[in-house]
């Protein structure tokens, strides 16, 4: 999850996805994740609070942002790298990150709990070639890791 005050894909030459002020959600979806996971990782992306107050102080949300009539949006990407084992060799393996036809119904869960909590959304395009163009505003930058909820941690 990254803060950014603009955002954009592109696929070949089309601007697929395109925000502002926001957040940049790169999401890696693994075999052991599920729809339950999905919202929360969704309901945790719209709650977390990295976005400054009037003190200068990350303590406001995306959500508070929208509340307060500001234009404020997320561009979630699918991105199965983030899967990446390098542990071995010098050719990642992606063994832990989830087929197309697991990864694709949970990322677009995760898009469809974002907008039912009031999110604008836009996305890049699943499985393609993807340029994505963003200014980190910060920088900010939030791993948010699904093990991590699932323990509980």
């Amino acid at each position: 999850m990254q803060r950014v005050s603009r955002a954009s894909v592109t696929v070949a030459t089309e601007v697929v996805g395109a925000i502002g002020q926001g957040m940049l959600a790169l999401v890696g979806i693994t075999g052991s994740d599920t729809p339950a996971i999905a919202e929360q990782m969704a309901n945790k992306c719209v709650n977390l609070r990295i976005f400054d107050d009037e003190g200068g102080v990350m303590n406001r949300s995306i959500a508070d942002l929208l509340a307060d009539g500001q234009d404020a949006g997320i561009l979630a990407v699918s991105q199965f790298t983030l899967y990446a084992d390098t542990r071995k060799g010098r050719r990642p393996s992606y063994v832990d990150a989830a087929p197309p036809g697991v990864a694709l119904p949970l990322f677009e869960h995760f898009v469809t709990t974002l907008e039912t909590l009031g999110i604008p959304v836009q996305t890049g395009r699943f499985g393609a070639e993807m340029a994505v163009e963003l200014v980190n505003d910060g920088p900010v930058t939030i791993w948010l890791d699904s093990d991590i909820l699932r323990r509980g941690v």
